[in-house]
């Protein structure tokens, strides 16, 4: 099992991301902690330098599995099914320019509040579609790049577009291209999914990267989710992908990446 943790660029607003800023720092203390991997969040491709990231991520030995877009809907307010076209072209335009990034890095490119709300005067149906249009945009962008898109369900009470699974498998089918997926996220299938379980079979090898956080959103092993089964339900899938920590920096964020890490790994060694 390849595990990774959530690792932003720049500070910022989202409160499930455990580091933010001073790069060198956390990324020596993930890579001694066991860590595999690193999941960037970055608002804004413009503002990073990939050549300096990479060659911290090279001298700690970490890889980048997946890039989080959802900065520049928290920090922006950039979004597909926005009203203003304005907004809707620039949501797409960030998510084509982290396509090299991404492609560097061999990472997926994850979409998960930039897939916004439904705004007041707009229905459901013309969100929808406003999402949908965007992501065969998007898709057809990184696809020469051999780079791939993960659309994240979210639960209801963030978003009314695409809540659980069987939401994402339809979008998956609207959208069309082979380059599209899901990205699934424990914390918010408790809440969305009937069986977590049922869920991820479900969504077979549509699963391009996967999340982990407990039932409270602290790290797992802090709530009630069975860790165990959910992990040999993805695994039966074929998903040799990373399981990614994204959950609440509690009680502290040191605290909560150590005590993750070494609750995944003890349950994935008596399996």
């Amino acid at each position: 099992m390849k595990l990774s943790i959530v690792l932003s660029t720049q500070q910022a607003k989202f409160s499930a991301v455990a580091f933010k800023g001073d790069l060198e720092t956390n990324v020596a203390k993930i890579a001694a902690w066991g860590y595999d991997g690193v999941e960037l969040a970055i608002r804004d491709p413009k503002l990073i330098d990939v050549a300096e990231i990479q060659a911290v991520l090279d001298k700690h030995g970490l890889t980048v599995p997946a890039i989080g877009t959802g900065q520049a809907w928290g920090e922006e307010g950039l979004s597909f099914p926005d009203p203003d076209p304005a907004v809707r072209a620039a949501a797409i335009q960030r998510v084509k320019n982290h396509v090299p990034v991404a492609a560097q890095f061999d990472a997926v490119i994850i979409i998960g509040l930039l897939r916004g709300i439904v705004r007041p005067g707009v229905s459901q149906a013309q969100a929808l579609a406003w999402v949908v249009e965007a992501l065969q945009a998007c898709s057809r962008a990184a696809a020469p790049h051999g780079v791939r898109l993960a659309l994240e369900p979210i639960n209801r009470y963030e978003t009314t577009l695409i809540n659980n699974v069987a939401d994402g498998l339809d979008l998956i089918a609207r959208v069309g291209a082979d380059n599209f997926g899901l990205l699934l996220d424990t914390f918010h299938m408790n809440i969305e999914d009937a069986s977590i379980e049922e869920s991820i079979r479900a969504a077979g090898d549509r699963i391009f990267h996967f999340h982990v956080a407990d039932s409270n959103r602290w790290y797992p092993g802090a709530g009630h989710i069975d860790f165990r089964s959910v992990l040999d339900a993805l695994f039966e899938t074929g998903y040799d992908g990373f399981v990614s920590g994204e959950f609440m920096p509690e009680p502290d964020a040191d605290t909560a990446a150590q005590e993750a890490i070494a609750y995944l790994r003890s349950i994935m060694r008596q399996t």
